[in-house]
């Protein structure tokens, strides 16, 4: 345990009586339309609360998925990753810190916009009903942290991530095509595949997914 977690476990300790509740963030949340502007935020940290999110996307809240897609939404228009690593639901008085088992978001579909020209845009739509479309403020990275299992992302905001679902990544697949990438680039997508390099355009940027 690092000192900033042992610092952040006293902290949990000591304020888990007053630590807000769901109501009152859901309060600030219905303030906003769309995502809250989180990162201009810096309230005090008011400890963690039972609420997780798994990695298939499902909100759990003290052990009950959360049904109602309008409260994802709105827990998920005030939630931000930190420095630190950890997720927080903030608002500009508290900020809580939440459990996610790998993504905050998943990319549940994707339509191509202008596809097979220089112009082709990839816009993914998430598991809260939002999009984001594949780019240099929202870019595409595929990891393979087991050697073998591609883990694809596309960055929503915040230091929030989506994680590409496998049909979703499939099509995505499909739409790559050999490209010369530098040693750089790469080493970003070490897959040890038998395959060509291969990526995929995106508002005019280039996204390398590995050897496939």
């Amino acid at each position: 345990m690092t000192d900033h977690d042992h610092d952040h476990s006293q902290s949990d300790s000591n304020k888990k009586a007053s630590a807000p509740g769901s109501e009152n963030l859901l309060r600030h949340a219905s303030q906003w339309r769309g995502a809250a502007p989180v990162d201009k935020w810096d309230p005090p940290y008011c400890g963690a609360m039972d609420m997780r999110i798994a990695a298939d996307g499902t909100w759990h809240h003290e052990g009950t998925v959360i049904q109602r897609q309008t409260l994802v939404q709105l827990f998920s228009s005030i939630l931000r990753r930190d420095a630190d690593g950890h997720y927080y639901l903030v608002t500009p008085a508290e900020k809580v810190r939440i459990q996610v088992d790998d993504c905050p978001f998943t990319a549940v579909l994707m339509n191509v916009v202008n596809p097979g020209t220089d112009a082709q845009i990839l816009r993914f739509t998430l598991n809260t009903g939002e999009t984001v479309e594949a780019g240099p403020d929202h870019p595409l990275k595929v990891d393979y942290p087991d050697g073998e299992e591609p883990h694809p992302v596309v960055h929503v905001r915040h230091g929030l991530e989506a994680l590409i679902t496998r049909s979703v990544f499939y099509d995505l697949a499909s739409l790559a095509s050999p490209e010369e990438v530098s040693k750089k680039s790469l080493e970003a997508a070490p897959h040890k595949g038998f395959g060509q390099n291969v990526g995929v355009l995106s508002h005019g940027k280039l996204f390398v997914l590995g050897q496939l």
